[in-house]
């Protein structure tokens, strides 16, 4: 039944239209109209924000298939920076046609709530390993959760996903090698 959900909100950016990212570049920054509703086709987009030290807190990593800031869609503005993380293609669409097309389809609106409900889900987990107090912690409960990390020359993705700093994860990961744990 997800499946078949996710296929008609997909099918709401058939016709979108497409716009190509570059790694780093950014699609929408806070502050921004949210004008438009994008899901991603390729690629990854990360959904994040900055610390008041200047940490980047990734809250949504967004790859194929995924609505980027879904929250946007009742909202006038973007709460946060939408950036591909790696080379990406994004979907489009008008925030206006999004919503008529929620309102005309009680099928639709309940595949979207559905969609909405699970989003809550990954954000409450994504909170729940943030809030554990040490980084080896943060980083047993992710990899629990199924995550891997990313091939090495991206770990400081991981970093921003479990609210730390590179260099706190980097001395981690130093550690467990020492320790011959598995990561």
């Amino acid at each position: 039944m997800i499946t078949i959900m996710h296929m008609s909100i997909s099918m709401l950016f058939q016709d979108a239209r497409n716009i190509g990212l570059a790694a780093g570049e950014t699609l929408f920054a806070a502050g921004d109209d949210a004008a438009d509703i994008f899901m991603v086709r390729s690629g990854r987009v990360h959904l994040q924000r900055h610390t008041t030290h200047g940490a980047r807190m990734v809250l949504q990593n967004a790859g194929p298939g995924a609505v980027v800031a879904e929250a946007s869609a009742y909202s006038s503005r973007y709460h946060c920076d939408a950036v591909a993380a790696e080379e990406s293609v994004v979907a489009g669409l008008p925030k206006e046609r999004f919503l008529s097309a929620l309102a005309d389809d009680p099928a639709l609106a309940a595949s979207w709530s559905a969609l909405l409900a699970r989003s809550v889900q990954a954000a409450r987990l994504r909170s729940e390993i943030r809030s554990l107090p040490r980084v080896a912690d943060r980083l047993d409960a992710w990899l629990a959760e199924g995550y891997a990390l990313p091939e090495r020359g991206r770990w400081q993705e991981a970093a921003a996903e479990l609210g730390v700093t590179r260099e706190a994860l980097y001395r981690e990961l130093s550690r467990r090698r020492t320790k011959n744990q598995t990561l």
